[in-house]
């Protein structure tokens, strides 16, 4: 028999009272991992005095107190696990001098193992669903069609990611005509998802996820964030015993990131006509200081988002009950946090401080009536537009209950606690209806960009419903989410070069590319007999991800230079030995 978890009450807060001081767990609730920290966020270290920690079976705890690096708070650090199933108590004082006595307390969650969880499937690709290269061997990127060429040029290239299903996993660019720009192949079984451009630190920084994607639907791995130079800048792996999963990544001003963490945990269901031995998907916000990792706050939906909201069946056997499905995250400018549900049907404001949930916006126990075309179904990707209004994407499917998923904008009146539906796009040729995941992102010029997810198809819409841009992945695969960013790349690897002689032997071929270079126009083309007597012998125009050209002569040694649209060098390749051409097939050891 699984140990209770459903909360009695749901009216939990964070904030201390008096205080001014929000602690992770929160007072009085259950969901807590055995390897949590004790967050105080709002006291500065100095100012947090006389920790005392104590399991209720494991006794009192020494540890660490560790500052976050923005200096507005600091977590406490056991040496070891509480246990599962504990009640912590938690006597500190708060304040200057001494401090104002504060004590709260908090139980510890019996953790569901995923070890033996299996991962989604990923079969190999048809050869048609991906291309190859010459200069990167091994490589299979997803080929991505354009069916409605881009009339908003200004609105950059695409960012997706593949699987899971079916091909090779890694972060994704393409050019708006469907040429592949980047592509971070991933291996051992890892997957990608959420490939994103934010900003970090005061530089636009690339920002995805990488590692298990279970069965279960969520993921466990972390976060990264990478420089315009493919340079990893932070990890984010998560914190208190749970892994980063793929849902969501925001990062917040002054090196903060808010994350999705999934938290599976033993719990009787029987209440809720489950099982009494049965388990349940706990889902999580964790707030991270990235330049230390720890967690500043930390936010679950077991504790404020009652059982009977989910529209998910509850299991009569031992399988993780994924009653609410967290995924997305939004940040409000006064704090807040905007959040959709899967499960529940449903978008979320919340307190950001407390956590209080302030309103729910359609499901079972919606704040708002609903108008007409405003009930959502597995939605996805809730955000707050600036003038206030709320996008959505609606899958309305798994099982179905659209019979198309659609982009919709929805106007909040929170005096008459009504909700109107201001737009709804759909794809009309051929219509689509995705079992899972999706985004849509409200582009700063006003037009939408859709990105299908389990149809992996991506649509850029104006502003009066109009098709700018039509494009997919092979339909056997998917992704999470797709964008549009302006973006501009430069490697810190060197070009990559294949040369060979052709196959009569008499002359020489030359392959060249740049994984991640988004300004390369030309390619100038080095030749000769001798690896320092280099001459430049032609330059050809770029073609794609890989441009090809044949020198009508016999050479032994080639280099290649990227060239911007001015003709000036951005990156000159090593120079290589030409190889023979039964060498340089697909294959052969000496390929690459």
């Amino acid at each position: 028999v699984s140990p209770a978890c459903l909360p009695a009450t749901l009216a939990h807060t964070a904030t201390l009272p008096g205080t001014g001081v929000e602690v992770s767990p929160a007072p009085d609730t259950g969901s807590a991992n055995p390897h949590t920290q004790v967050s105080f966020l709002g006291a500065p270290p100095t100012e947090i005095h006389n920790l005392a920690v104590h399991g209720s079976h494991s006794g009192s705890h020494s540890g660490h107190l560790r500052g976050y690096s923005q200096g507005d708070g600091a977590s406490f650090a056991p040496d070891v696990p509480f246990d599962a199933g504990e009640t912590v108590t938690v006597n500190a004082g708060l304040g200057a001098g001494a401090g104002r006595p504060v004590s709260f307390r908090f139980r510890i969650d019996t953790p569901y193992p995923t070890q033996s969880v299996p991962s989604f499937h990923n079969l190999a690709a048809a050869p048609a669903d991906y291309e190859s290269f010459y200069t990167q061997p091994g490589v299979q990127a997803p080929v991505m069609t354009v069916t409605v060429p881009d009339r908003d040029p200004g609105a950059g290239d695409i960012f997706t990611t593949n699987g899971p299903g079916p091909g090779q996993y890694g972060p994704l660019i393409y050019d708006p005509s469907g040429r592949l720009v980047w592509f971070g192949k991933l291996s051992g079984g890892e997957t990608a998802e959420n490939l994103s451009v934010q900003s970090y630190e005061g530089q636009r920084v690339l920002s995805w996820w990488k590692g298990r994607v279970l069965e279960l639907g969520f993921g466990q791995g972390e976060d990264i964030v990478m420089s315009s130079d493919y340079r990893t800048l932070a990890r984010i792996p998560g914190g208190n015993g749970l892994k980063a999963d793929l849902h969501e990544l925001q990062i917040a001003p002054h090196a903060v990131a808010y994350i999705t963490a999934y938290n599976p945990i033993r719990c009787d269901l029987s209440t809720v006509k489950g099982s009494r031995g049965g388990a349940i998907l706990d889902t999580a916000i964790q707030e991270i200081d990235l330049r230390s990792g720890l967690i500043r706050w930390e936010w679950h939906s077991l504790d404020h988002i009652g059982a009977s909201e989910s529209e998910v069946e509850t299991p009569t056997d031992t399988t993780p009950w994924d009653y609410f499905h967290l995924n997305s995250i939004a940040l409000e400018p006064g704090g807040d946090l905007l959040l959709s549900a899967r499960s529940t049907w449903a978008g979320y404001r919340l307190q950001g401080a407390s956590g209080r949930v302030l309103w729910r916006l359609g499901g079972n126990s919606s704040t708002f009536r609903m108008g007409p075309g405003t009930r959502m179904a597995w939605q996805h990707d809730g955000r707050l537009l600036a003038d206030g209004d709320l996008t959505f994407f609606d899958d309305g499917s798994n099982p179905p209950i659209h019979h198309q998923s659609r982009a919709v904008r929805i106007r909040l009146d929170l005096k008459a606690h009504a909700a109107r539906l201001i737009s709804s796009l759909t794809h009309r040729d051929p219509p689509l209806l995705a079992a899972s995941q999706g985004n849509m992102q409200t582009l700063p010029d006003g037009n939408t960009l859709v990105g299908y997810g389990g149809v992996p198809a991506i649509s850029e819409y104006a502003r009066d419903g109009s098709l700018l841009f039509d494009a997919h992945q092979p339909y056997d695969m998917s992704f999470y989410r797709a964008y549009r960013f302006p973006w501009s790349g430069r490697p810190q690897t060197p070009p990559a070069l294949l040369a060979s002689r052709n196959n009569t032997g008499e002359e020489t071929l030359v392959h060249a590319s740049w994984n991640g270079a988004s300004d390369v126009a030309s390619w100038r083309v080095l030749a000769g007999k001798q690896p320092g007597a280099l001459a430049a012998k032609a330059t050809v125009r770029a073609a794609g991800f890989e441009t090809s050209t044949s020198l009508p002569e016999r050479f032994d040694y080639v280099a290649v230079q990227a060239l911007d649209a001015a003709g000036h060098p951005l990156a000159t390749s090593k120079t290589q030995r030409v190889i023979a051409y039964a060498a340089s097939l697909p294959g052969s050891a000496q390929a690459g």
